[in-house]
């Protein structure tokens, strides 16, 4: 087994394929005009051939891709990749800064390319052949990385609901023998979104960042308030310096100006902290968070946009839990932005894509089975009324009950026989308005008459699903990206007005995309959030932990 897996190159044995390709070689073959390098290609080629038809004797990375450089290597337009040709080097460079990618070098066996690349000239076809695959396999793991990621999300958090993804390995290396530079193909594996490459950018600038030393920490105290003297708005200078720059010099740099104050509140609003420009517990532990942690939100920022489809949809919503905000986009322009509140730690919001495909306008609830039993069913049994009072009713069949009419105490979770809902009012918990896609985590988009919780930096208060800041002005939108005309404000007024339940469904369904991300770039302004749900910890203990046999 150790064998397989190593790079040591040995010579086996040719088998009858090889000695069928060589009399084919030499009998309708190349003419005597061709060159060493070109007869030489040729017999490599073969040797190649005939190296993948021994699955058992292949190394191991080149037996796990093996179906995909056979089908490659067996096209008789197809030529070697490496051998005679100037990209092995191109390949060992991206290779050994695939940190710029934010990937992992480690992951990659630049060295040990390097090594059998520099002793080419003193190999025989046989061993460039074997080089020749290890190259190819080398190149395939690095696009894949590239394009789809290193993991199937759901084997490292299963919160995460997200399609497989996977390349077309044959197809990659078809499009690296089309073209004259590895960089560019390579390049063209990147996810396609311009905030994945905003992301990339943000890690060369705090890679920098790192590589000067980071920032200076800011020591902890009393909050610092604008008009304040103290020695610690010297260090708070001094930090604020490395990411943004002050503009110009202060009179007394020891007083809390209301230059500073500026920049102070920029930093909060980067770090979705209260923009309140004093300086307390909760902007001292971002000050201070150390550059490498900043590096690491982007790195697996990165990661979850290679999870992402390429393609969104020409319009789309997408939802940021950790940022605690949804974005619509209208061929690829952002159109509306708006705050939201999720699920709470214990009550996670779940990472899916999905599609919308109606909006339910002054909306029953139906209370999920987990809050009947986990939070109602107490209340039921000591105040039916109050829960009657507002809005709360039972339904068995066809039938509806008020709730007072039952003896709860008869019921249980074993012999709960009850739909609990609620009617559409004020007092609803789902709003006016919900915008479903239909899915197995019964998560939706909605309304919510806890308006004051969207004024609130953190807002993980749900139950899992996403309660909308403004889901009015959200109507019209769907309805028109859905292909549903005639809905404006003075419509959606009147629809609510009649308080009776009303379902509009969208002629063609819209994507919307729940994500999780704790780095990203707003118009070039990089911006960072809490790990709320302790994902990038998982994430990159995975990183950290991955183990390829080279």
């Amino acid at each position: 087994m150790a064998e397989r897996s190593s790079f040591r190159i040995a010579e086996i044995a040719a088998g009858p394929l090889l000695l069928f390709v060589l009399l084919i070689a030499l009998f309708a073959g190349p003419t005597a005009a061709q060159t060493d390098a070109q007869m030489n290609r040729a017999f490599v080629r073969i040797h190649v051939l005939d190296l993948l038809e021994n699955e058992a004797r292949l190394p191991l990375p080149v037996q796990q891709r093996r179906e995909a450089l056979k089908a490659y290597y067996e096209g008789v337009e197809n030529d070697l990749l490496f051998i005679g040709t100037n990209r092995a080097p191109g390949l060992i460079d991206r290779l050994t800064n695939a940190a710029s990618d934010g990937l992992q070098p480690s992951d990659y066996p630049t060295a040990q390319l390097a090594a059998l690349v520099d002793a080419l000239p003193n190999t025989d076809q046989r061993s460039q052949a074997v080089i020749e695959l290890h190259l190819a396999a080398a190149y395939l793991q690095y696009v894949s990385d590239l394009k789809v990621g290193r993991f199937l999300p759901s084997h490292i958090d299963p919160d995460f609901f997200l399609a497989e993804r996977k390349i077309d390995q044959t197809a990659a290396l078809e499009n690296l023998a089309r073209s004259e530079s590895i960089s560019a193909i390579i390049d063209a594996y990147e996810p396609p979104s311009p905030d994945y490459e905003a992301l990339k950018k943000m890690l060369a600038e705090y890679r920098g960042i790192q590589a000067r030393g980071g920032w200076p920490s800011v020591p902890m105290g009393e909050t610092l308030k604008p008009g304040m003297q103290d020695g610690r708005v010297l260090a708070l200078r001094a930090r604020l310096d490395v990411t943004d720059p002050g503009i110009s010099p202060a009179e007394d740099p020891t007083i809390y100006d209301g230059h500073l104050e500026d920049r102070v509140k920029r930093f909060q609003a980067r770090m979705g902290l209260d923009v309140d420009g004093a300086v307390g517990p909760a902007s001292y532990a971002a000050l201070n968070t150390p550059v490498d942690d900043r590096i690491n939100a982007i790195i697996v920022s990165m990661e979850r946009w290679r999870w992402m489809p390429d393609n969104l949809g020409d319009e789309y919503i997408i939802v940021n839990i950790a940022g605690f905000e949804l974005r619509r986009y209208d061929h690829g322009n952002e159109v509306e932005r708006m705050a939201v509140v999720v699920g709470k730690p214990y009550t996670r919001t779940p990472v899916f894509s999905d599609q919308i495909e109606y909006l339910e306008i002054n909306p029953y609830w139906n209370v999920p089975s987990s809050i009947i039993f986990g939070e109602m069913l107490p209340e039921l049994r000591s105040d039916p009324g109050g829960l009657a009072s507002r809005g709360f009713e039972a339904v068995r069949g066809d039938q509806v009950y008020d709730l007072r009419s039952i003896d709860w105490n008869a019921y249980g979770q074993g012999n709960f026989p009850f739909t609990i809902r609620q009617r559409p009012g004020a007092n609803n918990a789902l709003g006016q308005v919900k915008f479903m896609f239909p899915n197995s985590h019964d998560v939706y988009l909605h309304d919510s008459p806890a308006r004051s919780l969207y004024s609130r930096s953190v807002r993980a208060f749900s139950h899992g699903c996403i309660r909308l800041a403004r889901p009015l002005e959200l109507i019209p939108q769907v309805l028109a990206a859905g292909g549903v005309s005639g809905w404006n404000k003075s419509k959606v007024d009147q629809v609510l007005a009649t308080g009776e339940r009303t379902i509009v469904s969208l002629s063609r369904k819209l994507p919307v995309h729940i994500t999780y991300l704790t780095a990203w770039s707003d118009n070039g302004v990089p911006n960072f959030r809490a790990d709320i749900y302790e994902h990038d910890q998982k994430l990159l203990a995975a990183l950290d932990g991955r183990s390829l046999a080279w």
